[in-house]
């Protein structure tokens, strides 16, 4: 059983599909976020926007659906399973673009050239994958923050002190990098939460995996990632001076548990994946091309990129040529 709001107009270049499950303040705040009003550079005949919501206790209010933009679509749904997967799957089988952009966590709020990012990304290239790396919100990664007392009214409070609404790079001051985009930019990322790619790719694929079942989808989002990175005929666009910025909400991995139940559930998702594929997950080895500009409040994390690269390099040479370049 389901409920959907259409508004039938001329078909968008992009189609994001997002995904959305008993977190309405901070699926508002990211839908907000994807607004033609908020992105830069864009029209709402660009892209569409297809929220996914599988229904919950929690559910976002009628009154906020009415109003969201002529670009945004809502399906609410009924799932029987703990996984996104056909959420996600669903939405797709919905959109009218010629590219299918994922945004599998609903709390993601995204800096304002990630719509514009993408589009230049996909006329660059015909086999153009475009991801966007990922934030936290708060200054450590929330699973650790969690233990020192961070919660939902602590995040709120972050992501009201900065007036996003007229300056969203201003999340960078706020912000972390995921456990997953830790590396920086230069080395192979785990995963992106907005990931995009061609239609014809999508269909390639056959989207996300059902296969990945277990509570929050496991690694779907990663095999996803991977499996679209890796594909023959991709070209990888990374978009450095933009983001994903999970707001707290008492995720799967990230915080809504004991520790020891999120390593628990952790070790349970690796031991699907490799039930599914075979083999361990490991990140793609790509060497993106960088598009777009690098905001000024987002140089800390490219300083950041560029000390974990030569980090990398460093300790990729010979013992030898170690132990010569730190005598020097």
């Amino acid at each position: 059983m389901f409920k959907i709001r259409v508004h039938p107009r001329t078909r968008p270049v992009l189609s994001i599909v997002l995904v959305v499950y008993d977190m309405p303040r901070q699926a508002l705040n990211t839908i907000a976020t994807l607004c033609a009003a908020y992105q830069r550079n864009v029209n709402e005949g660009d892209y569409e926007v297809i929220v996914v919501e599988n229904r919950s206790d929690n559910t976002i209010p009628d009154a906020e659906i009415a109003a969201f933009p002529r670009n945004i679509r809502y399906l609410l749904r009924d799932e029987t399973q703990p996984t996104p997967v056909h959420a996600v799957n669903a939405g797709a089988d919905l959109a009218r673009g010629d590219h299918i952009c994922v945004m599998i966590d609903g709390a993601r709020m995204v800096t304002p050239g990630v719509v514009s990012g993408i589009l230049k990304s996909h006329r660059s290239a015909a086999g153009a994958v475009v991801t966007v790396p990922g934030y936290h919100i708060g200054s450590e990664l929330q699973q650790d923050a969690v233990e020192s007392g961070y919660d939902e009214a602590t995040d709120r409070a972050l992501v009201g002190s900065i007036g996003w609404q007229y300056n969203g790079y201003a999340l960078f001051d706020i912000a972390c990098f995921s456990e997953s985009c830790a590396v920086g930019f230069f080395l192979p990322n785990g995963e992106s939460n907005c990931i995009s790619m061609p239609r014809r790719f999508w269909d390639v694929l056959k989207g996300c995996d059902p296969r990945f079942n277990i509570r929050g989808g496991g690694l779907c989002n990663l095999d996803l990632y991977k499996r679209a990175l890796e594909m023959p005929g991709s070209q990888h666009f990374l978009l450095p001076g933009e983001g994903t910025f999970h707001q707290f909400h008492g995720g799967v991995t990230t915080g809504g548990e004991a520790r020891c139940h999120r390593e628990a559930l952790i070790n349970d998702i690796r031991a699907q994946y490799r039930s599914i594929r075979g083999k361990d997950y490991t990140r793609p080895e790509t060497r993106p091309q960088f598009m777009g500009e690098i905001p000024p409040e987002a140089m800390r994390f490219m300083a950041i990129s560029v000390d974990k690269a030569r980090e990398q390099e460093r300790y990729s040479q010979p013992v030898e040529l170690r132990a010569g370049a730190s005598a020097a």
